[in-house]
């Protein structure tokens, strides 16, 4: 069975982008969601393997989006999409759970190594 995944994202390219990359390697994207609390909401509805979530998002971040899922869900994997510039976000997000981060533009074989790890 093919590992699901839910993409979070308030930018609809990326969404798309990160999407095309995980569809070709066989992951099955279940679900996308544009900010954090339509995230959490969707990991409690979806249950994923994985969480693609971006840090940056309308009304929710991405890191109170971590902290929401890990306390529904301890054992949920969630791959943190940062922008250049964020590794201060990027270490809170991990502190608030997150496995693993990616950084934006996205390079498919860095996204794909990321998710393996995550996924173990």
């Amino acid at each position: 069975m093919n590992s699901t995944v839910l993409v979070c994202d308030d930018a609809v390219f990326m969404r798309t982008m990160i999407s095309d990359i995980l569809t070709q390697a066989g992951l099955d994207v279940i679900g996308e969601a544009e900010s954090g609390a339509e995230a959490v909401q969707k990991y409690r509805d979806l249950k994923p393997d994985l969480v693609t979530m971006d840090i940056i998002m309308p009304e929710m971040g991405g890191i109170d989006a971590v902290r929401a899922i890990t306390e529904y869900d301890p054992q949920a994997r969630v791959l943190m999409c940062s922008a250049m510039g964020q590794q201060a976000l990027v270490a809170e997000a991990i502190q608030a759970g997150a496995k693993d981060f990616v950084v934006k533009p996205f390079q498919p074989s860095r996204v794909l190594e990321a998710v393996q790890r995550v996924l173990g």
